[in-house]
């Protein structure tokens, strides 16, 4: 039995032109010239900033009443594990933000005459919600329905900020969620209710999935902002990273403990900042080259 010869690999002759091959390298010299001129910007700017601020007559006193390295190294593990009350309220209240939002979302975009109490309701929901400023709806729910006395209701004032948390973030993420739906085009419904998929079965299969997809860099933006404003549940005596810096700056009457906060919380926002961009960008450039409906 003879074995068939396989066929000699084809080299690859291609050879740039000059031409290219200097457009190329001009191109390499520009990126190189950007970066070296951004670079010197930044540094100058850095500069110029630094000996206004170390150069202003009050310096020496602000230096010693915000940024006390001694005041940052005891304040650092308190407000590390204040942190972490943030940063389960932001888990536990994002998740119910995310299925309350959609809830409403989806009674928002019901269709028909019978189902107008409950558009009517969600409506009234959301904009009611989204224009009342956040700190009110905390300060009205940590301390208001404590007042009330109801019995089995609690008065912790963790439960209570992260019941008004998801209160007034459910009816941006609503809005959110109804502006995916309502973005995919009719024929999407037209051509699954030709394949003789019910109203259900389309919202579920065909709909949502494409709806969700294209609002995801705007929930992510709503829950960076929700990962800062847990800070806020401090008003109730809560003792978070925030609630803990107050401590720590009301006994010694300096101010560090509160930069220490500040920075954590920047800490922690910034990669979820920098996960965003990245998928925006990814999004983008599917959709670019028409691998995203």
């Amino acid at each position: 039995m003879t074995v068939p010869k396989q066929p000699a690999p084809v080299e690859d002759t291609y050879v740039p032109s000059e031409r290219r091959r200097a457009r190329e390298r001009h191109q390499r010299a520009r990126a190189r010239r950007a970066t070296a001129i951004a670079a010197l910007s930044t540094l100058v700017t850095g500069a110029v900033l630094f000996l206004v601020v170390t150069g202003s007559p009050g310096w020496d006193r602000t230096k010693e009443t915000f940024f006390s390295a001694h005041y940052a190294r005891g304040a650092l593990p308190d407000v590390l594990e204040g942190l972490w009350l943030n940063v389960r309220l932001l888990v536990v209240c994002g998740a119910c933000v995310l299925v309350l939002g959609m809830l409403l979302a989806l009674a928002r975009t019901l269709r028909g005459p019978v189902f107008f109490p409950v558009r009517a309701l969600a409506t009234a929901y959301t904009d009611f919600f989204r224009g009342l400023p956040l700190i009110i709806c905390l300060l009205l729910i940590i301390f208001g329905v404590p007042a009330l006395r109801l019995q089995g209701v609690t008065t912790d004032p963790v439960v209570l900020g992260g019941a008004a948390l998801v209160l007034t973030y459910s009816a941006y993420v609503a809005e959110v969620f109804r502006a995916g739906i309502e973005s995919v085009h009719s024929s999407q419904r037209a051509a699954a209710r030709s394949l003789g998929l019910s109203n259900r079965q389309t919202l579920r299969y065909v709909v949502l999935p494409q709806a969700v997809r294209r609002v995801v860099p705007p929930l992510l933006n709503d829950l960076v902002s929700l990962q800062k404003d847990t800070g806020l549940v401090s008003i109730g005596g809560a003792v978070d990273a925030v609630y803990a810096a107050q401590i720590i700056a009301g006994k010694d009457f300096n101010y560090t403990p509160y930069v220490v906060a500040g920075l954590v919380f920047v800490a922690l926002t910034i990669p979820m900042t920098r996960f965003t961009d990245w998928v925006t960008a990814r999004m983008d450039r599917r959709r670019a080259q028409g691998g995203l409906v």
